[in-house]
């Protein structure tokens, strides 16, 4: 079987569906820390204990990265498929994967204006993308 290499654009987009698979797991450990390893099982109770303010954050910066995400892939798949030797789609590819884990890692540590910017960095990479595959941009 012969072996290929990723383009840029498709191991940016396999990295950022992983990093999306994985950025459930600091807040994650810190419900575990925070409610005891039973009651970060248990189903969700107005009588909880908050988690770490960070950890309230991350949950909110992965929910944003999942739905960014959502974006993006489709466009990827078909970058990958119609344009597959061009360079602008692996240069957005990896904006929007450096941007979309900037854009968690800043919110959880709570500095909104970066937050912000590197959100816009990760959803500018989507819509040029998107104008790419229609030729526009």
């Amino acid at each position: 079987m012969e072996e290929r290499a990723m383009t840029q654009l498709q191991y940016f987009t396999a990295l950022s569906g992983l990093w999306v698979a994985v950025a459930w797991v600091p807040y994650i450990l810190d419900r575990i820390f925070v409610r005891g390893l039973m009651g970060a099982l248990a189903n969700p109770s107005p009588d909880d204990k908050p988690q770490s303010p960070w950890a309230q954050r991350a949950h909110r910066a992965h929910i944003v990265g999942v739905e960014l995400f959502a974006a993006f892939a489709p466009l990827a798949i078909l970058a990958a498929l119609v344009m597959p030797a061009e360079d602008h789609p692996g240069t957005l590819g990896a904006t929007f994967f450096f941007g979309m884990v900037a854009h968690y890692v800043i919110y959880s540590v709570g500095l909104p204006v970066l937050r912000t910017a590197a959100f816009a960095l990760a959803a500018l990479s989507s819509l040029l993308l998107g104008l790419t595959l229609l030729g526009t941009a």
